[in-house]
């Protein structure tokens, strides 16, 4: 088995808060320069709610908000993300 594998079986049995705890701190350590480039997709899904925003059509969420709901979601608590 590749350190690949081993590293992804071991993640996979961590508990889904524990699991999403590992992604964001691996995220942190991938250099900005080095993020692929966005699909034309994406690009178009940003415009078009980009053009929704400044007309007034929606919204913005306070990102407080957005980490409470994703944390309910996963059973992740404010103490957990400090580990």
């Amino acid at each position: 088995m590749s350190d690949y594998e081993s590293l992804l079986a071991g993640a996979s049995a961590l508990p889904v808060s524990v699991r999403i705890q590992l992604i964001e701190a691996i995220w942190e350590t991938v250099p900005g320069d080095a993020l692929p480039p966005l699909s034309d997709e994406w690009i178009e899904e940003i415009e078009r709610r980009t053009a929704e925003f400044d007309a007034g059509k929606e919204r913005a969420i306070p990102w407080e908000q957005v980490r409470s709901e994703a944390r309910s979601r996963t059973g992740m608590t404010a103490s957990d993300e400090a580990r």
